[in-house]
């Protein structure tokens, strides 16, 4: 076992499907603590439930926490002393929780369970008509049989009491001898039960911290009688608060409209800003600052700092940290997942994409309005930016400013043409269309130009335009615009 003074925390999710934001957060506060103080970070995937195991699942786990920058001391893939960590294997090969069984049974604290479903039905249908919980340490055979294959094995509660319990987040906890119950270890089929399995992996890999959500308080005092039957040293409880949709009305879960962690990365937010954001679900340093590198992130974090509350989940605060992270990463960094975006679209094959100085140029036209990366696949599908690669088809109802005469248009977009005749530095022409502009109306001028270059009623100025096609193109859009009306 580790040393009984390094911080050793673990995350152990289910392979029961796609990871979302509150399973990995609760992940992440585990993986900050341990890296705050230099301890053991362990990733174990609990598969005692074959029921409702999906396939690819644990791959899935893998790729989510890998995808925000979290790596593990010890887990799959990665070899350590307390291997293997997927539990199916851990039962077939070291056939532990077996081992931890037998020591409870010949300690008095676990018994055969006999009773069919069928029975167990009976008594809990009793119960209800009775109106009181049911407990099965109230139905617990006199002279058990004794424990084989195919029989479950419950845990025997031996005193009644209030158990009382300190927990880093919430304090002081209790919880009277109601809370207490015969509850399964091993299930017919051979596979102990979470409740069985976590506490016997959590002892022999010397787990110091378990950070979980509340959900599991109320299961508390049935897992601290197991460590009190083992003699063996419980871990401190972090329960970390619940993520709460935008309203705050409910638990964000998978039936809850929770979204898988990795759609994310689809939707093209950077992995720094999910890191940055999940941590801030439930916890805050204090302070101003809300950008955080992961190397601030691990110095800050400490477990006073984790709320009671709910944290309710901000997708306009999402959208806003991404859009900060995508404005400070490197023009080769933006540029690069500008690309990644393009590839396997209809602009793929254009030969503008192959133009750095083109690309610079359309790059910072869609930099000037996103939020995310996946934006610039959504607005290429959407043919928004079309008119950069082709000139547009015009509507010559459009290309008039409200009330603007057929032939100001004509003699304005003119008068234009004459300055890009005269003129090649940019700046000297975007000075003398604005001298026309100030002489005929700013309206009047720049919206025939602008949609002429466009074919659009919402784009980029015309002085964005002019920059990214070039003089010459937008000189014939301009005569196209002037024999259009």
């Amino acid at each position: 076992m580790p040393d009984s003074d390094k911080i050793v925390t673990r995350f152990a999710p289910s392979p029961t499907g796609f990871m979302h934001v509150g399973n990995l957060r609760t992940g992440l506060f585990a993986w900050l603590w341990a890296r705050k103080n230099k301890g053991t970070f362990i990733l174990r995937i609990e598969d005692t439930d074959k029921k409702r195991e999906v396939p690819g699942s644990i791959e899935h786990i893998k790729k989510s926490l890998r995808w925000i920058g979290m790596d593990w001391d010890e887990g799959p893939d990665v070899e350590g002393p307390h291997a293997p960590y997927v539990q199916s294997d851990r039962l077939s090969q070291l056939n532990i929780y077996e081992q931890y069984a037998k020591r409870l049974i010949e300690k008095g604290y676990a018994y055969a369970d006999t009773k069919t479903e069928e029975e167990l039905g009976v008594l809990r249908k009793k119960a209800e008509e009775e109106k009181r919980p049911f407990l099965y340490r109230e139905h617990r055979p006199e002279n058990p049989v004794d424990w084989k294959a195919g029989l479950p094995l419950r845990f025997k509660i031996k005193e009644l009491k209030r158990t009382t319990w300190n927990d880093v987040v919430r304090g002081e906890l209790s919880a009277g001898p109601e809370a207490l119950d015969d509850f399964i270890l091993i299930k017919s089929d051979g596979y102990p039960t979470y409740n069985f399995a976590h506490i016997v992996d959590d002892i022999e890999m010397g787990v110091t911290h378990v950070v979980r959500g509340q959900e599991f308080i109320s299961s508390t005092p049935n897992y601290i009688a197991v460590y009190e039957a083992l003699e063996a040293r419980e871990p401190q409880y972090i329960t970390a608060p619940p993520i709460m949709d935008e309203d705050g009305n409910k638990k964000m879960g998978k039936r809850e409209g929770a979204k898988d962690v990795l759609e994310y990365e689809k939707e093209g937010y950077l992995p720094e800003t999910m890191m940055n954001f999940l941590a801030f679900l439930g916890w805050n340093p204090g302070g101003e600052k809300e950008i955080f590198s992961k190397e601030e992130l691990v110095q800050e974090f400490s477990l006073s700092k984790i709320q009671k509350s709910g944290a309710r989940i901000n997708a306009e605060k999402l959208d806003w940290l991404n859009r900060e992270y995508i404005l400070r990463s490197s023009k080769e960094e933006q540029m690069s997942n500008f690309k990644i975006q393009i590839s396997n679209t209809k602009w793929e094959e254009s030969e503008k994409v192959k133009d750095e100085i083109f690309m610079g140029k359309l790059l910072k036209i869609m930099l000037g309005r996103m939020h995310r990366w996946g934006e610039v696949r959504e607005e290429i599908e959407a043919g928004n930016y079309d008119y950069l690669f082709e000139r547009p088809v015009l509507d010559k109802e459009k290309i008039l400013w409200k009330e603007e005469s057929k032939e100001k248009a004509i003699s304005i977009m003119r008068e234009v043409l004459g300055i890009m005749e005269k003129e090649e530095d940019f700046e000297n022409i975007k000075k003398n269309i604005f001298e026309v502009a100030e002489k005929e109306g700013k309206g009047e001028t720049l919206w025939p130009l602008r949609y002429a270059l466009s074919g659009k009623e919402k784009s980029p100025d015309p002085f964005t335009l002019i920059e990214i096609l070039g003089v010459e193109e937008t000189k014939k859009r301009i005569q196209n615009a002037i024999q259009l009306l």
